[in-house]
């Protein structure tokens, strides 16, 4: 489920902000873009995402603006001092006067100057720590509020295949009459009324019809629809439940139509199936 998060945590001579945002995923993936200040606290701040955070591809990002001079370069004097004793060296062997240009040119050189950088204090991270807690909670309530939403689709989808299933109903005493009919034109076309045995064919007829009954299939699928509504209204996480659920009812919608034979019971079996789709993609973002 998607969401998203932002806090922003100030301290003397910093303004830092934290970012966190989420897309649909089967599992937790979580990716962290973090200064190097807090690259040791990289496992915490996963801990802390995955203690709150069951499933989504997650992107947690941590920038901080130097409000005052941290970080100052160095003068290396060792190696200053290193540098020029041999260049003073290789001068004399030469027999070159470049007293005045060795220490510019020394300057230039690797490691002469060192950035030292501080620790990360302890006072410092404990504000952090709260602030991504906080961006955190803030992106749970967006998946919070975008799960009552999917919900509410979930259960208008429902609602509306057991619409439609009420609405077989209609068409099925019709369905047997029309079957009934066509069978008997049928075979009076293709043998003659006077050579058909009618004790017979209501035998015959009985049969076929109860290959083509869909009472079970209804009931089995209106009781998918039940445990589904009632699995979508239990604490998460149920998304796995419910897309099996939804397999299962879309069975029965199938079965249902390939016993049909009938185009109005085929047309209600089509808006089933558009609505059982519906769900299936809403449920991949369920947890």
């Amino acid at each position: 489920m998607t969401g998203f998060g932002k806090s922003i945590a100030e301290i003397p001579q910093k303004k830092i902000s934290i970012e966190i945002k989420s897309l649909n995923s089967k599992s937790l993936d979580l990716n962290t873009r973090l200064p190097w200040i807090y690259k040791e606290k990289e496992s915490e701040i996963r801990n802390l995402v995955s203690q709150k955070l069951d499933r989504g591809k997650i992107d947690l990002a941590i920038n901080f603006d130097v409000l005052d001079a941290e970080i100052v370069p160095v003068i290396n004097k060792n190696v200053i001092k290193n540098y020029f004793t041999q260049m003073k060296e290789i001068s004399s062997e030469l027999g070159i006067n470049s007293d005045e240009q060795i220490l510019s040119i020394i300057m230039r050189l690797p490691d002469a100057l060192k950035t030292e950088k501080p620790e990360l204090a302890e006072d410092e991270w404990i504000i952090v720590r709260e602030k991504i807690s906080e961006a955190i909670e803030q992106l749970d309530g967006y998946r919070s509020d975008e799960g009552k939403s999917l919900e509410a689709d979930l259960i208008r989808c429902i609602g509306k295949i057991l619409g439609f299933l009420q609405e077989v109903e209609h068409f099925e005493v019709e369905r047997t009459n029309k079957i009934r009919e066509k069978l008997n034109s049928s075979l009076i076309e293709n043998v003659g009324k006077q050579n058909v045995d009618m004790n017979r064919f209501e035998q015959e007829i009985i049969f076929y019809l109860e290959k083509l009954d869909i009472n079970e299939e209804k009931v089995r699928l209106k009781k998918h629809c039940e445990y589904f509504l009632e699995k979508a209204a239990s604490l998460p996480p149920n998304g796995k439940i419910l897309n099996f659920i939804a397999q299962e009812i879309g069975r029965e919608i199938n079965t249902i139509g390939s016993k049909a034979n009938d185009a109005a019971i085929q047309k209600l079996v089509v808006s089933m199936k558009d609505e059982l789709e519906k769900i299936k993609e809403q449920t991949l973002n369920a947890l």
